[in-house]
């Protein structure tokens, strides 16, 4: 028996503006947008791991209004957990995600327990941080 990961989510506030941050300045690829009840689910992934999917919605997308509102305000703090991804350079794609107007939260630096990573808030205030073994 094998298990793997197929989709992770991210909620996020807006699906369009977070479409631009996750493809545009971390490069990843749009596979699939699907709309149902006024809301969206855009999955999208990379040729690097091509079995895993990203699916972005918004906190309501499937969920009661309670749920919704409840996820909303988690997601407006930034108290969700972080998202890493991983990169062979993480300098080179620091500088990208800069570039794109990201806030940033950390600049790289080699960490104690081993990897150099970086930081940033992506359009929602999601915490997406990169790391790159060392």
């Amino acid at each position: 028996m094998t298990i793997s990961l197929q989709y992770t989510n991210i909620t996020v506030n807006d699906v369009d503006e977070s479409i631009a941050f996750y493809r545009d300045a971390l490069g990843l690829d749009v596979r699939n947008d699907v709309s149902s009840g006024g809301h969206r689910w855009v999955t999208l992934g990379s040729e690097e791991q091509p079995e895993l999917g990203i699916v972005l919605s918004d906190p309501h997308a499937g969920r009661s209004q309670a749920d919704g509102d409840t996820l909303q305000e988690l997601v407006t703090k930034g108290a969700l957990g972080p998202i890493v991804f991983r990169s062979d350079d993480v300098d080179a794609a620091f500088e990208a995600i800069r570039a794109s107007g990201a806030e940033v939260l950390q600049e790289p630096i080699d960490q104690p327990w081993g990897p150099r990573d970086c930081a940033f808030r992506d359009p929602s205030g999601n915490m997406v941080r990169l790391s790159q073994a060392a």
